[in-house]
Order: C-alpha cells, then sequence, then structure tokens
C-alpha cells in the first residue's frame, strides 16, 4: 500500500510539473503576442494620418463604398483596430474544422498587424497560432500547448509580400486603410469591380474588389492562384465578408469567409464573425 501511495503522489507530483512547466509557457507566450500588439499600436500612433485626398478621382463602384461605408464621412483620429473573431478554422493540408477564437490588432495607417488564434488539435490537445507582420517583415509560428513550436516561419520577400496582401485582404473591417493618400491606390476595372493595390517596403500585392449595388464590398480576390502546398494558409486568395452594421459610425462587416483558391476551385479555411470590434486614436 505504501509503494501504491508513494507512487500516486509521484505520478500527481509529474502532472503539476508538466501543468505548471505548460502554464509558464502559455504565459510567455500571450507575453510575447501582447508584445508584438504594444508595438504594432505603437508604430500606428508614430504614422501620421492620411491627407485629405479627394475621393471624386476615385472609380465610381469605389465611390459608392465609401459613400455606404462612411455614412458621416471618415474619421480622422483612428490610429489602429483590436479585433476579436470565432467560428471553424481548418489547418493547412486537412479537410476538418474545429471551434477557434481569434485576435488581430491591427494599424490603419501602414500595414503593420498581430493576427492570433487558439485551435484544438486532438483531444485535450491544444495550438497557438500567430502571424506578425511589422515594418516589412512578417514571422508565424505554432506552438502545441503554448510549448512545443510545430511551425515556424521567418521573413522572406516572398512571405513579406503574402503578409502585405493579408493587411489588405482583411481592410474591409478597417476601412480607414482603403482611403486615398495612404499605402493603398485603387484602378478602375468596370462598374462592379476595382483594383485594390498595396505598396509597402519595397514590395506590393493586389485583390480585385467585387461590390454590391448598394456599395457594399462584398469579397476580395486574387488574379493568381495560391500555392496550396505550404504548411500555412497565409493570407488566403479569396474573402467574402456580409452582415454590414454601424460601429462607431462606419458600417463594418461582421461575418466572414476566407479560403485558399486555385484551378478554378475555392477551399475556405477560416469562417466566422466578429465577436468585438474597437477603434482606438493613438
Amino acid at each position: 500500500m505504501k509503494t501504491v501511495r508513494f507512487g500516486l503522489i509521484g505520478l500527481l507530483v509529474v502532472v503539476l510539473l508538466l501543468a505548471g512547466t505548460v502554464a509558464w509557457f502559455a504565459y510567455a507566450t500571450r507575453g510575447e503576442i501582447e508584445g508584438y500588439e504594444r508595438a504594432v499600436a505603437a508604430r500606428a500612433g508614430e504614422t501620421s494620418a492620411f491627407p485629405a485626398d479627394s475621393l471624386a478621382a476615385l472609380p465610381p463602384p469605389v465611390q459608392r463604398y465609401f459613400a455606404f461605408v462612411f455614412p458621416e464621412g471618415p474619421p480622422q483620429d483612428v490610429s489602429h483596430a483590436v479585433i476579436e473573431m470565432e467560428g471553424q478554422f481548418r489547418r493547412p493540408q486537412t479537410e476538418g474544422f474545429a471551434p477557434t477564437t481569434a485576435r488581430q490588432v491591427v494599424s490603419v495607417r501602414a500595414p503593420d498587424m498581430v493576427f492570433s488564434a487558439d485551435t484544438p488539435i486532438i483531444g485535450p490537445l491544444w495550438a497557438i497560432a500567430y502571424d506578425v507582420y511589422l515594418d516589412g517583415e512578417m514571422q508565424m509560428a505554432a506552438r502545441l500547448l503554448s510549448t512545443v513550436t510545430v511551425m515556424q516561419e521567418r521573413s522572406t520577400s516572398a512571405l513579406n509580400r503574402t503578409s502585405l496582401q493579408r493587411w489588405l485582404l482583411e481592410s474591409r473591417t478597417f476601412p480607414m486603410a482603403l482611403l486615398p493618400g495612404g499605402p493603398v491606390t485603387w484602378e478602375a476595372i468596370d462598374e462592379t469591380r476595382a483594383r485594390a493595390r498595396v505598396r509597402a517596403h519595397g514590395e506590393e500585392a493586389a485583390l480585385v474588389a467585387t461590390f454590391g449595388p448598394d456599395g457594399a464590398l462584398l469579397s476580395f480576390d486574387a488574379e493568381a492562384d495560391g500555392d496550396l502546398t505550404t504548411p500555412y494558409h497565409g493570407s488566403g486568395e479569396h474573402v467574402s465578408r456580409g452582415d454590414y452594421q454601424l460601429v462607431d459610425g462606419m458600417r463594418v462587416p461582421m461575418s466572414f469567409e476566407i479560403a485558399r483558391a486555385a484551378g478554378g476551385q475555392r477551399y475556405p479555411f477560416w469562417v466566422g464573425r466578429i465577436t468585438g470590434i474597437r477603434f482606438e486614436s493613438e
């Protein structure tokens, strides 16, 4: 009996040590992500607001979009946004979806952003993944139980360009970023579409925007196929958003579907809705 009791005590000690280790690494990982978020907010506050360029020179569907999304005119003092999301996420090169919560801190004045997400893997196992794009360089990582790094990518020209496209893909949730005078320019296509092009740090990315009859921006699409073999989703090549709601005097889409796209097919990987959003000044 004494041997059994000591064995149980030893097992309990091991479990507690493992739990403590996981808790410590989770705390450290969260602290690391929060540090990146503070850096994005600080850089946004140091970046000048866009000049008041005229909207009259924009393609007609883009003019209608800004009239729709800013019924009271664009705000002038917003530097960054904090966005909370939840939904279903599919990991790269898998088919099943899992419930996921995510948070994004993003500059509306420059293409800086931090995205982090918690998602279950198998049974009690979960992972935290994060993407950071700051001052033109990106990094991304995924850690099992916030402890074991299972995926890590460092800055390259291709990944930096992907992150620049990611910022553009997300920009409808912070529409001030799409105004003229900033890093985004617009090119006419037809009465319902226009090309948005973002340039920063010697890189550029472009997406085709499709607009509804009321002016709402319905979808962004890349014009080239994505590489579906990568161990990360990157920006995705398609995003559709809807359920526009007024937030601080502007219309923001609260539902979303983001997908990879290649060969004329779309493969959704992140489907959900915004559960909280706030716009902050410098």
